[in-house]
């Protein structure tokens, strides 16, 4: 009876399996699609934390990880999801172990491994978190096409006491199974990914202050303050992984009207003279313009920050209220900027992308300016709170300061 009865259990762990495969295969936003797959990957095997690699060149690289222990020691601060790491895809890592030879790989205790593998266990991040890794599954992502994209490890099993214990051999089988759909939809979405930055590395063509780090670094700035001020709010989990989902990739976007603009002004090293300011200021119109008339809804949330994320609080931003853009017979250069939105008016995800954006600036050294120290940026944000910034914005930004910071050290290059 008892065999008839796992083997039932099995059969609805599967099917439940494939139902979540169907689920994550409409998550478009990379860092959205990992943080959903590593939270099922815990979920099956009822494990406290994990963490996802990357194949990147010849590399692994680190690209996201959960940490329920850890979260609960502080509910507000995920730095260390951004952090810098490089592994080598070899014997001598875990991860790289399991990259290299494409197979699953449990391990009861990872400070008592046997002395005839070749791999070890990087005491690092134990170290320097105060917590204490012991059982771990790692398995390979291998896409359909038989490539590896990557490695999904999860760690500390718990059993039905919340005590920590090894991975069972249904967690491998399950896991692994979900892993190798996993695999497909990230690929999808790495490739979406590959898109927006080739089309970011088209406005760098013209204007070399666009870059790809600086849209990844706003991109992922404005998700996390949205993150953290959608949680003040009491908005639904759902809702925030809806909004996160959309928001990074049109937040990218911000200024991609920029292609619009000629190269004297783009390419100009000096400050720009008021007629050349004037005109620059278009791309905000250029940029809603390029996703208008659009059946999908990032597109609509992309107009919307490309169109709004230099409105300021107080009104005194741009382009203001401006006659309806969604015609194609119209020329841009003829529509009159109105008076500037002022607060609310402005959408809430061009307010958020607005700090993001001029944090970056501040902290990025240009030809006509070096690099702000973070005494005199943290000091130009309080002062514009109220005026050029939403300040519950504000506050939400320096709130988690702590991984804005993170952020930027990990796309500070390439």
């Amino acid at each position: 009876m008892s065999e008839i009865m796992n083997h039932q259990q099995h059969k609805e762990n599967i099917i439940e399996i494939l139902k979540i495969n169907e689920k994550i295969s409409h998550i478009k936003d990379l860092d959205s699609l990992l943080d959903r797959v590593l939270l099922e990957a815990r979920a099956i095997s009822n494990a406290d934390a994990g963490s996802i690699y990357l194949v990147k060149g010849d590399k692994l690289t680190f690209e996201y990880v959960q940490n329920d222990t850890l979260l609960q020691k502080d509910k507000r601060s995920k730095k260390y999801l951004y952090a810098k790491q490089e592994i080598e895809i070899d014997n001598a890592s875990i991860s790289g172990y399991v990259a290299l030879n494409r197979k699953p790989l449990v391990i009861d205790d990872v400070y008592r491994l046997p002395d005839d593998v070749p791999y070890t266990f990087n005491r690092s991040f134990d170290e320097s978190s105060s917590y204490h890794t012991r059982s771990m599954l790692t398995v390979p992502l291998i896409t359909t096409e038989d490539k590896i994209t990557g490695v999904l490890q999860i760690i500390n099993a718990r059993n039905k006491e919340g005590a920590v214990a090894p991975f069972s051999k249904e967690d491998e089988i399950l896991v692994s199974l979900f892993a190798n759909q996993a695999a497909m939809a990230i690929e999808r979405a790495r490739m979406t990914h590959e898109l927006i930055l080739r089309m970011i590395k088209m406005a760098e063509l013209r204007d070399p202050r666009e870059t790809g780090l600086h849209a990844n670094r706003v991109g992922t700035y404005a998700i996390e303050i949205y993150q953290r001020w959608a949680t003040r709010r009491n908005i639904p989990d759902n809702e925030i992984k809806r909004v996160k989902d959309y928001l990074k990739i049109a937040a990218m976007l911000h200024d991609v009207g920029k292609v619009a603009i000629t190269d004297t002004i783009l390419k100009k090293k000096a400050r720009l003279n008021k007629n050349e300011r004037d005109y620059m200021m278009r791309h905000t119109i250029y940029g809603c313009r390029f996703f208008i008339n659009s059946t999908f809804k990032e597109d609509d949330m992309a107009a919307e920050i490309a169109l709004n994320h230099h409105e300021k609080w107080d009104g005194s931003g741009y382009p203001g209220h401006i006659p309806v853009i969604n015609c194609d017979d119209i020329d841009v250069n003829e529509i009159p900027f109105g008076p500037g939105k002022k607060g609310e008016e402005i959408p809430l995800y061009a307010r958020i992308v607005s700090l993001a954006d001029v944090y970056d600036a501040l902290k990025t050294k240009r030809p006509y300016k070096d690099c702000w120290d973070e005494d005199e940026t943290l000091a130009y944000i309080e002062s514009e709170k109220g005026k050029q910034f939403d300040p519950e914005v504000v506050e939400a930004f320096m709130e988690i300061y702590d991984v804005i910071q993170a952020i930027r050290d990990k796309y500070s290059s390439e």
